[in-house]
């Protein structure tokens, strides 16, 4: 079995993933903040 060394293996793809992620999050939340703002400016 090949031996393992801590912190060399590649990652790029990991990271590009999770910075997705982090932005598709903030959108969405983002998004829903404007919604529920509206509704409540239009519904008052």
């Amino acid at each position: 079995m090949a031996k393992h060394e801590h912190g060399s293996m590649d990652i790029s793809a990991q990271e590009k993933a999770y910075d997705g992620f982090l932005k598709a999050s903030t959108r969405v939340a983002i998004a829903s903040i404007v919604i529920l703002v509206l509704l409540t400016v239009y519904n008052s």
